[in-house]
């Protein structure tokens, strides 16, 4: 049976990467200031919800997928490895 989790039991593989990618800008950017740019993107995404995203609890899709890769000028594969160092 197919299990819509990751092996640690996250629901994304995205959301450490994008805690990352945000934790590592400069200056610092806040889950506050994130979501503000993720809304200036057209996307309704709030403090909560990123924070649930990085912390795996919440689904990623692809629309959100994409506009982190814009915020972040990061490429997708990017932010699904699993095994690297996004910075």
């Amino acid at each position: 049976m197919f299990k819509n989790k990751t092996v640690s039991g996250r629901n994304n593989i995205a959301g450490s990467n994008i805690a990352q990618l945000r934790k590592s800008a400069t200056p610092k950017m806040s889950q506050r200031l994130l979501a503000d740019k993720v809304q200036l993107e057209g996307l309704d995404l709030d403090k909560n919800a990123i924070q649930r995203i990085e912390s795996g609890q919440r689904f990623v899709t692809d629309i959100e997928l994409k506009v982190f890769a814009r915020i972040f000028q990061v490429s997708y594969e990017d932010l699904l490895s699993e095994h690297k160092t996004v910075l």
